[in-house]
């Protein structure tokens, strides 16, 4: 699989100078977790869950999540539980008979309990083995609550290990001592110590912001990105600090947009005409105002300023956005070739004439830049976002 699979030959081959690149679940796991891009998650009492999974793969979709917490009431745990293994069951039946006409994305399942991992793996049987991974609500360290998920993943591994040796865990980190000030550094220094001691069972780290935004009844509408709310922005940016370093770091995935139909503004829209003018397209810019993207694309360029890198999305036209707007752009490949070639240090202009490259404090972004550019592509010269959403939103 690899981004942009429903473009043309002729297509890739005018809008990338480096396409991305072909990658499984079994790629090595820092490109794995770079090319996560938007991450769909989906309720798992959908009855149409197999339909849905093989629908987001020839729509681009890379990653989805077939959700059995929040995203369903607890009454309906159990019949979601068996809807969720059934869906996995078949497609792993359907991949293996070759009748899939995408490749499927990489598939996790949100959990609630490390005993509910446990019980839907078993019944999954070796179907297990299409499965990418888990992910963990409301992460943290004490009274051994993470560590018994990563136990619970382990005991799958030994189980089944011709199946589950790729399975990895995404935890989210979404629990009050997560934005309580007096809480906070103890608990994400505590947190750092359990996932680094398991390092190569997490494949990335996700923030929920809607759980952080409402232990203090907050809403962000869709004129302010998570960055305005600043008690959780707050916490992104510690969680950057302790988790998102060069040296041991993990990948650290933006937070969920929740919107996507057009609703009363109170702010001027922000998104520039000009770049729309220039690829003539004026009605592409209309429809992204209209269904909510600039709040969109403001705050994935924030995440990216941030140091996150993804995003969790919670209906299907958020993907080609955040897809469009992780591709590298060729200025920014050619500074990072430049720097990552010359580890001696010292000062030059970059290749684009208009900036300063630093080679040794800008070496970790030049190494980030290239393992993105190696899964999302670089866009050929002139090529802009506006070029790939166009090809991107069909």
């Amino acid at each position: 699989m690899r981004h942009f699979p429903f473009l043309t030959d002729e297509q890739r081959t005018r809008l990338f100078s480096v396409e991305p690149r072909e990658l499984t679940v079994a790629s090595p796991a820092p490109l794995v977790a770079a090319a996560l891009g938007a991450t769909l998650y989906s309720p798992g009492d959908r009855p149409t869950l197999v339909a849905d999974v093989q629908k987001m793969a020839a729509r681009g979709c890379l990653s989805m999540v077939l959700c059995l917490e929040d995203s369903i009431s607890d009454r309906a745990v159990p019949e979601a539980e068996q809807t969720v293994v059934d869906a996995v069951v078949e497609l792993a039946r359907l991949d293996a008979e070759k009748l899939l006409v995408d490749e499927l994305p990489l598939l996790f399942v949100r959990v609630r309990t490390p005993e509910q991992m446990r019980s839907i793996t078993d019944r999954m049987g070796a179907a297990v083995a299409i499965l990418a991974g888990f992910v963990i609500p409301k992460f943290r360290a004490g009274e051994g609550y993470g560590q018994a998920f990563l136990d619970a993943l382990h005991d799958i591994r030994r189980a089944a290990p011709e199946q589950a040796h790729r399975l990895r865990i995404m935890p989210i980190l979404e629990s009050p001592e997560m934005i309580h000030s007096e809480t906070r550094v103890e608990a994400l220094a505590d947190i750092a110590t359990v996932l680094r001691e398991n390092r190569d069972d997490v494949l990335a780290v996700r923030i929920g912001a809607t759980d952080l935004s409402s232990i203090f009844g907050l809403r962000r509408s869709r004129d302010l990105t998570i960055y305005d709310v600043k008690v959780v922005s707050s916490v992104i940016s510690d969680v950057v600090n302790v988790l998102g370093r060069t040296d041991g770091g993990f990948v650290i995935t933006g937070t969920v947009w929740e919107h996507f139909a057009d609703t009363e503004r109170l702010l001027r829209p922000q998104l520039r005409l000009t770049p729309f003018v220039d690829a003539s397209d004026e009605d592409l810019r209309r429809r992204l105002l209209l269904q909510n993207f600039d709040g969109l694309m403001r705050e994935i360029s924030l995440d990216q300023a941030n140091g996150l890198l993804g995003k969790t999305v919670i209906h299907p036209s958020h993907v080609p956005v955040v897809h469009a707007m992780s591709v590298i752009s060729s200025e920014e490949y050619l500074d990072a070739l430049a720097i990552d070639a010359d580890l001696g240090g010292g000062v030059s202009a970059s290749p684009s004439r208009n900036k300063m490259n630093e080679m040794k404090p800008h070496q970790a972004w030049a190494q980030k830049t290239l393992l993105r550019a190696a899964a999302f592509g670089v866009a050929a010269q002139d090529v802009t976002y506006v070029d790939l959403l166009e090809a991107s939103m069909r």
